[in-house]
């Protein structure tokens, strides 16, 4: 990743934060990322989408995926040019697969009531023996997890502490909790992804 000469300075403090990010694994550097990008971003998304709720998520998704990826980043752009392309695409894919759902819905056999009424009374046994077994395994990954990091999985997802909550219980910044926690839930993702034919 060269730097080049044409970066403004902004884009020149983009990266440096960014070779912290990847040099030092610096989670304040992260987290400085986020806090520059993060509310430019929600707000496309929401313009994207017409939702809030998809916009945050998106936005989340988004910088889970630009901070996977950091080491692709070349200097040639700039980081919210790239930030902005990947959260565009991804923006696009979900919106199409959110359509085709939709459509599926629509056209769905209307008139079988035994399939609603499963449907109604939520998972069946098979179903609920593959959502055990996929927590059971999510648990198991999450204990191997570095410490801090089990810790706000922990707080989040199985306490479902809000941020600020984890903020007061771990006295770490906000941005520094938000990027911690898309880092942790992308390995997460990948892991559970990878094992999935195992179930």
């Amino acid at each position: 990743m060269e730097v080049t000469v044409q970066l403004t300075e902004k884009g020149q403090r983009d990266y440096q934060l960014i070779r912290r990010a990847l040099e030092k694994d610096d989670q304040y550097a992260y987290a400085e990322l986020l806090h520059h990008y993060r509310d430019s971003l929600y707000f496309m998304m929401l313009k994207m989408t017409n939702d809030p709720t998809d916009a945050d998520d998106l936005t989340m998704e988004a910088f889970g995926k630009a901070f996977k990826n950091l080491y692709q980043y070349t200097s040639e752009y700039a980081f919210s040019t790239w930030l902005f392309k990947i959260a565009t695409n991804n923006c696009i894919d979900f919106m199409r697969k959110k359509r085709k759902k939709e459509m599926t819905i629509s056209v769905g056999p209307e008139t079988d009531t035994l399939q609603n009424s499963a449907q109604d009374y939520g998972p069946d046994p098979e179903e609920q023996f593959i959502i055990n077994q996929k927590i059971t395994l999510i648990r198991e990954v999450v204990q191997k997890l570095k410490p801090h990091y089990k810790k706000l999985i922990e707080l989040r997802y199985f306490k479902e502490y809000s941020y600020e909550e984890i903020v007061e219980e771990l006295g770490l910044p906000l941005g520094t909790v938000k990027a911690q926690l898309f880092r942790s839930r992308e390995f997460l993702f990948n892991v559970m992804k990878n094992a999935q034919e195992k179930i």
